[in-house]
């Protein structure tokens, strides 16, 4: 998907549509129609029936940080003492323990991912006893990717060179703005020199492909302090570069209630702000890929996409391919060829099932042929902006016209000029890649259904 200028009809489109709320479909169906008080009996049966010769992906959530930010959606909890940091880190262990021995044999892995809360927010020890016991119980392969996310504000250089050690090859660095106003207002300080400081430290130790997080939508953002952001940051010249919309949802995640919801951006402003920064990373020599990943030319990413091997799950674009991928920690999702399963989202419940014996399952959500095919359809729409339709319903042995339903929708959708249909073949517009998720949800037979609330999609 390329970037292209904006046409009077496209700006338009993004107005109508730019506060329209929509999944951002790391997932189909997303986590929110999960199936609760899922059977662990059937997680098991899951696990069994795994190939053993097909490599699969591992993710270990580490919901701690040391600084509370404003602004944060996900699940964490700041770590005031240590101790249950430990007490975490040995539930997770026992974890691996018991998704590995449910396996039907030692498997192959090609990714290990360490997300969070900020998994740097562990003692160095605790981390090479996690990575040890990942290393005991799969076979990760020689050239395995292993990421983690970082915090720039709080790492230390022993973690940097403890990680270096470890054979981290990635590491994602939670940068969102650099402009002072903001910082305050998301209660994140953290000033260029210091991002600079660490990036020089993590190469230094022989982590040489780096992400960086931004944000636009903030409050007191601009564009054109997004814009001086974006140049300090290309300046240090990293692999990847995620622009995320801040997603306000003060009622799951309750720190946000300290943000001034005067200060956020409108919805034209934030779609300026996108709009700019995307087109500012793009004139510096990234290459936009999806809704929101930019990469340099040469990165496993853009070489993704570019072949069409473009991928997307819950860290987002990706170009791990694995149709499995298990999921440690609280809140973590795991996807087989069979379905999803969610762990327990409360620490307390999530260890004592653990120590029991138990996997710590508490949603799921079995995939039917109608889900493979809608969630195939959703992934080449977020990844490619391209899609045919009786090419996929072929795929998974579908009626060919199985898409005609939506053709109301489609056409709408062609009017408003976020695509372009030729019978079953759909290819996104500039502006209809920029809102891909308002496309994907036309597919989206589930989001009607329940209480479900997203952010909105610029």
């Amino acid at each position: 998907m390329r970037l292209e200028a904006q046409t009077t009809q496209g700006a338009a489109a993004r107005a109508r549509y730019a506060r329209q709320a929509a999944p951002r479909y790391t997932s189909y169906p997303t986590a929110p129609h999960f199936a609760k008080h899922f059977p662990e009996t059937v997680s098991r049966d899951w696990l069994a029936g795994l190939d053993p010769a097909t490599p699969l992906s591992l993710y270990a959530h580490i919901p701690f940080c040391q600084q509370m930010c404003w602004y944060c959606g996900c699940n964490m909890k700041l770590a005031a003492r240590y101790a249950p940091v430990t007490s975490y880190v040995d539930s997770l262990l026992a974890e691996i323990n018991l998704v590995a021995a449910a396996l039907p044999a030692r498997m192959r892995a090609a990714h290990l991912h360490f997300g969070g809360g900020t998994p740097t927010a562990l003692k160095p020890d605790d981390l090479s006893r996690l990575v040890g016991r990942f290393r005991e119980r799969f076979n990760l392969a020689a050239d395995a990717e292993l990421a983690i996310e970082t915090d720039p504000r709080t790492i230390t250089d022993a973690m940097i060179a403890r990680i270096g050690a470890l054979g981290f090859t990635r590491a994602s660095l939670g940068v969102q703005e650099f402009d002072p106003r903001v910082q305050a207002a998301i209660n994140r300080i953290q000033p260029a020199a210091l991002v600079e400081s660490v990036t020089e430290k993590l190469r230094a130790a022989g982590i040489a492909r780096l992400n960086f997080d931004l944000i636009y939508g903030l409050p007191q953002q601009t564009v054109s302090a997004l814009c001086k952001t974006v140049a300090e940051c290309t300046a240090m010249k990293p692999d990847r570069i995620a622009l995320f919309g801040y997603a306000h949802v003060p009622w799951m995640a309750k720190n946000q209630r300290m943000i001034d919801e005067d200060a956020l951006p409108g919805p034209q402003d934030r779609a300026a702000q996108a709009r700019s920064a995307a087109a500012a990373l793009v004139a510096r020599g990234y290459r936009q890929i999806g809704i929101d990943h930019f990469a340099v030319p040469t990165d496993s990413l853009a070489l993704a996409a570019e072949a069409g091997r473009l991928h997307r799950n819950f860290q987002g674009y990706t170009d791990d391919d694995a149709e499995t991928l298990l999921g440690f920690g609280v809140t973590a999702i795991g996807r087989m060829p069979f379905g999803y399963v969610q762990n327990e989202a409360e620490t307390g419940r999530w260890s004592r099932a653990i120590h029991a014996g138990h996997l710590p399952v508490a949603k799921g959500h079995a995939l039917s042929l109608d889900d493979r095919l809608r969630g195939h359809v959703i992934e080449r729409i977020m990844c490619d902006g391209a899609i045919d339709l009786d090419e996929a319903g072929r795929i998974f042995g579908s009626d060919a016209q199985w898409w005609r339903t939506e053709i109301p929708a489609l056409d709408s959708l062609q009017h408003d000029g976020l695509l372009r249909r030729t019978d079953a073949r759909i290819i996104l517009t500039p502006e209809g890649v920029t809102l891909a998720r308002i496309v994907a949800s036309t597919f989206d037979t589930y989001l009607t259904r329940g209480q479900a609330r997203h952010s909105i999609v610029l």
